[in-house]
């Protein structure tokens, strides 16, 4: 099983794509045709034209994964219409749906009780086609940074309580 995390960003092709298209070809259509970077770390979904295959296509930062998914019976439950724009955008969960060849809109979740927080690297993955580029800046801390210099330069004490409530002697 494919390991989808929420900030995972996904993007549906709604056209149908001739599935003799290896990485290469389906690089290019994201990049001419669907005015995607390739290289931005995105799953890329497609169907054949039967809909009986799904293809995800992803750039991972050393090279490109190409996974094929054939359904043993039956076609696709569910795939959205086109709204005009080239691609629709996926949740993490919904894919999962559809993967197993469910209806991802008929689904029932819970909604997210807080949004995760988007960092510098993951702004960076929206593409360009559905979304003006986002800056931000993101600066690194460290527990020591937060901590006052008279409490960093105390001694470490000699007493360490344990789990169990005792204490555990160091020396």
């Amino acid at each position: 099983m494919i390991q989808l995390p929420p900030q995972l960003q996904i993007m549906l092709a709604f056209e149908p794509v001739d599935f003799r298209k290896g990485i290469d070809t389906l690089a290019a259509l994201c990049r001419n045709h669907l005015n995607c970077d390739p290289f931005s770390g995105t799953v890329f979904l497609f169907r054949n034209r039967r809909g009986t295959a799904l293809k995800l296509l992803i750039y991972d930062g050393q090279g490109f994964w190409l996974c094929l998914k054939r359904f043993s019976r039956g076609r696709l439950a569910w795939w959205p219409k086109s709204s005009g724009a080239p691609l629709h955008p996926l949740a993490a969960h919904q894919l999962s749906v559809l993967l197993m060849n469910g209806h991802p809109e008929l689904a029932r979740f819970q909604a997210p009780w807080r949004k995760l927080p988007a960092d510098a690297h993951s702004s960076s993955l929206t593409p360009p086609a559905l979304a003006p580029h986002l800056t931000q800046t993101c600066t690194a801390t460290t527990v020591s940074d937060h901590v006052p210099p008279s409490v960093r330069s105390s001694p470490l004490p000699t007493d360490i309580p344990t789990r169990c409530g005792g204490s555990k002697r160091t020396s």
